[in-house]
């Protein structure tokens, strides 16, 4: 038996915590962190062909638009020119609900290659 993914009702794009928050039909409610977002792009560019790019250096990572695509998805655009990928009502639940794993396979994936999570420049944005 198959049970239906939940439906996006909300998105809160929090600036200043580089969090967005996602509220599902079911009732259930998520902070998803820009930084996670981006890494776990859905795009072309991050996954490759079966063989996922390592993304680094995108812990100050933000948002700049959410565009709607159908009743489906979105594409986020980030604010390091990143706007390829649609994270459909699937791809955000699944992120979502699978956060803390694939957090730590990230991290874990990070020291394995000796990458890093930090700015390559360091950058003072401010939002209002």
């Amino acid at each position: 038996m198959t049970t239906a993914t939940p439906s996006v009702t909300d998105l809160k794009l929090k600036r200043k915590s580089r969090i967005l928050e996602v509220s599902f039909d079911n009732g259930e409610q998520y902070q998803l962190s820009c930084e996670m977002l981006r890494v776990y792009s859905p795009s072309a560019e991050v996954h490759g062909h079966g063989n996922p790019k390592l993304v680094t250096h995108k812990k100050n990572v933000n948002i700049s638009a959410i565009e709607p695509v159908g009743n489906y998805a979105v594409k986020i655009v980030f604010d390091d020119g990143h706007d390829t990928g649609l994270f459909s009502w699937k791809v955000l639940y699944d992120l979502a609900t699978h956060q803390v794993d694939l957090w730590e396979k990230y991290l874990a994936r990070l020291r394995a290659e000796k990458a890093s999570r930090e700015p390559l420049i360091a950058m003072n944005i401010k939002y209002n």
